[in-house]
């Protein structure tokens, strides 16, 4: 076994690692970077993008679908579920291979393959083969989805979401077990494709929505097409008699219970860090209550010591933009340890590309009611008559935006409704750049367009900004407007 001495190590080669050690790099540090698994990160992979390819396909069938409603009638449409997945999967293995031309473009010298485990703070051992004894270490080994033991004896018909983008055709029918981001976006997506698709919400939340008008909103559009059970557990999962599917039996908030049969089950209740079998316990390092690092979110410093952590492994955001800040901000830490100094965290921004879209930007407003006792200022509006989106039939969706009072400081948003990606970038900016909501107001608007709907959601804040309420009750019953 050979012993190599770095200047700072990076355990996984997603995302927040590959940023990692590009930052540790351009500091002028040894870096080498450690990967168990095939290079590709999980975004390219199994994530952001194969998924939109999916969601692509399906907007074009539903477009199809809903031609009628112009006058226009272009006849029955016909979906071919392997041609479908065959461009998933070239498309997929196209933005695949982008990644790997920036890993081959790492010198051989700076990558490691295996996998790394602590013996000490500064030591790793890598497999059998190399001892990494480093100045600091990044810890970026990404996350895994959550599939229960017990779901896992109905065998290989019981998937999670990276198993979807390996099929060559599109099954009859998926049971879609929760309804976070990938649950919907997964299941509308299917659904629209012709697949009879269920999906099971143990409680009444969708996607990464807090406010109860939003939440109340997404739940009645996205139910007019896509069979969302709520407040509806999965008590029991069996092999079908014939071993082509599985048999579900769900549980309702009455104590009802309901065997159905679908050719999949699809879990979609979370992810796992990959932090468990990294060898933590040498690491001298405070864990928290699930056994993940206890860290400093603006310098993803762990405690004191000389590790960092990036990504999904942190288990705060797994999201693509939030893995590559904090990887860089851990790499350019760890290379400059011990001076630590707080980097750049971005306004939070959360998008599902359900349809309609539904986006978070900065805080939202179950962060809100924590940080500002509930006194915060509200305002809204409904696409139901918002002008642009009656004249595209996509006048559905609710959007909600916040403030702070006295200042009139900008907070956040919370919305379901149509191009809401363009419009939670938008927010986002004005959120970053800690604006108030007169000067937000003073920014141009065009006619007709999706924004003018923040506009009126502008205008109906500035009025409670205007008029204080003793708390938030006094506004959250706020009518929308069109």
């Amino acid at each position: 076994m050979k012993t190599i001495q770095v200047d700072v190590a990076v355990i996984g080669g997603g995302t927040a690692g590959m940023t990692a050690h590009r930052a540790a790099r351009l500091d002028g540090k040894r870096v080498v970077m450690i990967e168990s698994g095939p290079y590709g990160t999980t975004c390219a992979r199994v994530g952001c993008m194969p998924s939109k390819l999916l969601i692509a396909a399906a907007e074009a069938a539903h477009a199809v679908a809903a031609a009628p409603a112009f006058g226009v009638y272009p006849g029955p449409a016909r979906i071919d579920g392997k041609q479908v997945m065959a461009r998933v999967r070239s498309e997929r293995d196209r933005f695949v291979g982008f990644v790997l031309e920036g890993v081959e473009a790492i010198p051989d010298v700076e990558k490691l393959q295996g996998h790394a485990r602590f013996l000490a703070p500064n030591k790793l051992q890598v497999d059998q083969h190399t001892i990494v004894e480093a100045g600091s270490v990044v810890i970026a080994t990404g996350s895994t989805p959550i599939v229960p033991p017990e779901w896992q004896v109905a065998g290989e018909r019981v998937i999670n979401s990276d198993a979807v983008f390996d099929w060559t055709d599109l099954p009859a029918s998926v049971a879609v077990v929760g309804s976070g981001v990938i649950g919907l976006e997964l299941g509308q997506a299917l659904a629209r494709l012709g697949v009879r698709v269920t999906v099971f919400a143990r409680g009444s939340k969708l996607a990464q929505l807090t406010d109860p008008l939003v939440l109340q909103e997404a739940a009645t559009v996205l139910a007019k097409e896509l069979d969302i059970r709520f407040q509806t557990s999965v008590a029991k999962v069996e092999k079908a008699s014939d071993g082509i599917g599985v048999l579900v039996t769900s549980r309702d908030g009455e104590g009802q219970e309901k065997t159905e049969s679908f050719e999949y089950l699809l879990a979609a209740i979370g992810r796992s860090p990959n932090v468990h079998n990294i060898g933590l316990e040498k690491a001298q390092i405070e864990l928290d209550r699930h056994g993940i690092p206890v860290y400093d979110k603006h310098t993803m410093q762990c405690g004191t010591s000389s590790i960092f952590i990036a990504g999904d492994a942190d288990n705060e955001l797994p999201l693509l933009p939030e893995a590559a800040d904090e990887g860089r901000i851990a790499g350019d830490n760890a290379a400059r340890y011990p001076q630590v100094t707080p980097g750049l965290r971005r306004t939070p921004l959360a998008i599902a590309f359900s349809e309609p879209q539904i986006a978070t930007v900065g805080a939202t407003y179950q962060q809100l009611s924590i940080s500002h006792s509930g006194h915060f200022a509200m305002g809204s509006v409904s696409f139901s008559n918002q002008g642009r989106s009656r004249v595209m039939l996509q006048n559905q969706g609710l959007l909600r935006v916040y403030a702070e009072f006295g200042s009139k400081r900008f907070l956040g948003a919370e919305m379901i409704g149509p191009r809401a990606e363009n419009l939670g970038h938008l927010l986002a900016w004005a959120c970053q750049a800690e604006l108030t909501v007169p000067a937000m107001l003073d920014m141009p608007f065009y006619h007709p367009v999706i924004e003018e709907g923040v506009r009126t959601a502008l205008r109906t804040l500035v009025v409670h900004l205007d008029t204080e309420p003793e708390h938030v009750a006094d506004c959250a019953d706020c009518t929308p407007g069109p």
